[in-house]
């Protein structure tokens, strides 16, 4: 998840840079917080699936659980 905020902010730093529009740090926050908010309903959609991963998902959390289970999570871009 770092790397797609340090990706977001530098391709916002590009767009400055390219013109004289400007995004507010706040508003390049929220933004970044929404995407992550809607990947990780994602991954719970997912989870909530089998069992076994929605039993750990509620006791170590949907990360740790997705991960356990599928692998490493995709990002999407």
């Amino acid at each position: 998840m770092k790397t797609v905020v340090i990706v977001f902010l530098g391709c916002l730093g590009l767009v400055h840079l390219a013109s004289d529009v400007s995004v507010e740090p706040e508003r390049a926050a929220s933004v970044v917080r929404q995407r992550r908010a809607l990947s990780q309903f994602h991954l719970r959609e997912v989870c909530e699936a089998d069992l076994g991963c929605e039993h750990m998902m509620d006791t170590s959390g949907i990360i740790a659980a997705y991960t356990a289970y599928y692998g490493p999570i995709p990002y999407q871009h």
